[in-house]
């Protein structure tokens, strides 16, 4: 299993994926929001969504668990 970490505080602004969706490397999964900025977090390997820890609004820490990647 593979985490997708915050690389910083802010708010989930999207959430682009499904749990159990196909994602590839590379392909932006979640945006987060801090500063007035809209920061997307890609996918860093092919594999498929299986949990999603965050929902749309949520504020988040650093390091928090975004998403989990089978």
């Amino acid at each position: 299993m593979e985490e997708l970490r915050s690389q910083m505080a802010g708010t989930v602004f999207e959430v682009l994926v499904k749990e159990g969706q196909q994602v590839t490397a590379g392909q932006t999964v979640i945006i987060i929001e801090s500063m007035k900025m809209e920061i997307p977090f890609e996918a860093e390997s092919d594999g498929v969504v299986s949990k999603i820890h965050v929902s749309e609004g949520d504020f988040v820490n650093e390091d928090d668990v975004l998403i989990t990647f089978a």
